[in-house]
């Protein structure tokens, strides 16, 4: 079986050894030591994930990522740095990225990562690819909301959500419900990066006045529609 093919960049040449030599039987990884050549291998190249360092030379780890995620919606980007502020976490989240990895970590925990969104975006097309959001048709496998004069490309993390809102509609869900069923886990980190995808939907959807997602106070969140 063909592997996984993953774009790297590290410039950190102990750590990108380390990493490397870890994955390189499960993974078929290339490894890039600055931003500039990264973006240059995404750009000739077919990947299946995008694992970035943030402090780079040439081009940093956060421009990196605004530039594939701008290039392609679907493929997952993960941050692994040493800048461990809410701040830069949230920046990242906000770019596009499915989550971030804060130096050391284990190479077991990377793995799982790995997997989790390697497997999410070779999912099967058993449940309906398509689904009603007020006026727009939500298309689960491309990420993308359309109506007669517009298309909204989602990223893969703000597609979970609304997938995940559209099957309890009209039911008060529990915070924790969500970030286990998406992000695996309940903690602080992925509290805060609840809180910014459900943001960016509700500014995705701020044309849609049918639909809202309400927050519950010390519970969780609704997502309803309205009809007239």
């Amino acid at each position: 079986m063909e592997k996984s093919k993953i774009l790297y960049a590290e410039d950190d040449q102990t750590i990108a050894f380390l990493i490397q030599d870890s994955l390189e039987n499960y993974y078929d990884i290339c490894h890039y030591s600055d931003g500039k050549s990264a973006l240059e291998a995404f750009d000739n190249q077919n990947f299946d994930i995008c694992l970035l360092d943030i402090m780079m030379p040439e081009i940093n780890g956060f421009d990196v990522a605004q530039y594939i995620r701008d290039k392609n919606s679907e493929i997952p980007i993960i941050f692994i740095s040493a800048k461990a502020l809410k701040e830069d976490r949230i920046k990242g989240l906000r770019i596009g990225a499915d989550d971030y990895l804060v130096k050391p970590f284990s190479i077991e925990e990377l793995i799982l990562k790995i997997e989790v969104f390697l497997k999410r975006t070779k999912k099967t097309n058993s449940s309906p690819q398509y689904h009603k959001v007020g006026k727009y048709d939500f298309d689960q496998k491309n990420y993308t909301l359309q109506d007669n004069e517009t298309t909204i490309t989602l990223t893969q993390r703000e597609s979970e959500l609304l997938f995940y809102f559209i099957r309890h509609k009209n039911i008060v869900i529990k915070r924790e419900e969500i970030l286990k069923a998406i992000w695996g886990n309940d903690d602080y980190f992925m509290g805060r990066s609840l809180d910014v995808f459900i943001s960016r939907l509700r500014k995705v959807l701020a044309n849609e006045p049918s639909i809202l997602i309400e927050n519950i106070h010390g519970i969780g969140f609704r997502f309803s529609e309205k009809y007239n």
